[in-house]
């Protein structure tokens, strides 16, 4: 265990906003985290991992609680699947690659991912038709109310588009400790998505290979987006928001190409990017902040912005679009 006092977070978060922490704990496993905690209870505390889905917008008057421990393991396996434990402290992508490697299906979309592996379920990550859910058997942690070590099984997650219970209901209140995931060993690719279609359109499904999805989406991700140790980010900044059938059809009316996704038979999702396109706010700049100029969805930290100025540009992205569909976006990022 590690113990600073007044310690920036500048490296601790993606948008490289230059906030401090009064106090950050750095542990490297589940013993250091129990002898800890019955020990001592930081009323205002946050647990942090990469700081990819997060803005501060000020310094951190309290306790940041940061998991090191790293590590991909076989629990299980048989002809038709595997089981793999990662620690919370692992690197996304490297667990992306490691799967990838070893010919495991179901992860492969989710390449180039930022964050650690601990943070992958508390947002229920997703890219190009996939989502973690979709592979997530359990995750494994300390719920810091009882102290006790506890295994959350999936469907006890409460998983939903960009959520879960870890963001909500136990945010901050569980520390994610590792995951377990089920990949197939046999060929599975999810190509539906659009960007895919597009890429791979010369290529039939029999000559597509996994690593060839893996390469194929790290290629689409930095063709649009900015990576953040060059342009400080946390991607995408906003939800994709959900309309019923009867808005849908009025914003038809008035907009023929408008993009969609169907949820259900009530439901449609419309493209966060399109509408802040459309509210001619994509690569729009004011200071040190602005719409990335290829992808909408992105607000860039060109130099030294603070987290305040970046919350007030993103409000004034939401207003735009507000202003020009009537439709309200709400935050991926989570407002610190």
């Amino acid at each position: 265990m590690k113990r600073h006092l007044n310690f920036s977070l500048k490296k601790y978060n993606t948008f490289g906003v230059d906030s401090a922490a009064k106090e950050f704990i750095e542990f490297d496993n589940e013993e250091e985290l129990l002898d800890y905690f019955r020990n001592n209870f930081p009323e205002n505390h946050l647990i942090l991992g990469g700081g990819s889905n997060l803005l501060f917008t000020g310094d951190f008057d309290g306790t940041v609680i940061h998991y090191n421990k790293k590590g991909i393991e076989v629990i299980s396996e048989n002809d038709y699947e595997v089981l793999i434990r990662a620690s919370a402290g692992e690197s996304w992508d490297a667990l992306v690659e490691f799967s990838v490697h070893n010919r495991w299906y179901g992860i492969e979309n989710l390449s180039l991912i930022p964050g650690t592996v601990g943070a992958a379920p508390i947002q229920n990550i997703g890219a190009y038709g996939v989502e973690l859910k979709d592979c997530l058997t359990e995750v494994e942690g300390l719920n810091l109310s009882d102290m006790q070590k506890e295994i959350l099984p999936a469907d006890e997650c409460n998983f939903e588009y960009r959520s879960s219970i870890f963001k909500e209901k136990l945010k901050n209140k569980f520390l994610i400790s590792a995951i377990v995931i089920k990949l197939s060993k046999s060929k599975k690719l999810n190509l539906d998505y659009r960007a895919l279609k597009e890429y791979f359109h010369d290529k039939s499904f029999d000559d597509i290979d996994i690593e060839d999805v893996r390469n194929g989406v790290i290629a689409i991700r930095k063709s649009k987006l900015p990576d953040p140790s060059e342009l400080g980010n946390a991607g995408s900044f906003f939800k994709n928001p959900a309309v019923n059938i009867d808005r849908l059809d009025s914003l038809q009316s008035l907009y023929k190409d408008i993009p969609y996704h169907k949820i259900d038979e009530k439901t449609y999702k419309i493209p966060a990017a399109w509408l802040i396109e459309k509210s001619g706010m994509k690569g729009k700049r004011m200071g040190n902040v602005g719409v990335h100029k290829s992808q909408a969805l992105v607000i860039v930290n060109y130099g030294n912005a603070s987290g305040k100025e970046i919350l007030e540009f993103a409000e004034i992205v939401k207003g735009a679009v507000y202003e020009n569909f009537g439709i309200e976006l709400e935050y991926e990022v989570n407002i610190i």
